[in-house]
């Protein structure tokens, strides 16, 4: 992942994450889901990544939508 994409929104569930995305997708922000989450343990969080021309549009969208 280059350096221009920054994290948005992170949380413990891979579905808050996907809804997350999905809802992005629908004003045509791009985005990649990492996964932080220790496979062992269990601890960590997935987290969602946008471009930097998107980051306010995307976290403004987040904050609307109660996400």
């Amino acid at each position: 992942m280059s350096e221009n994409w920054q994290k948005v929104y992170s949380h413990t569930y891979i579905h808050r994450i996907e809804i997350a995305r999905a809802v992005l997708k629908e004003y045509d922000i791009d985005s990649v889901v990492v996964n932080n989450k220790d496979s062992a343990y269990l601890f960590g969080e997935f987290e969602l990544y946008v471009n930097a021309d998107d980051v306010l549009q995307a976290k403004q969208i987040i904050l609307t939508k109660k996400l």
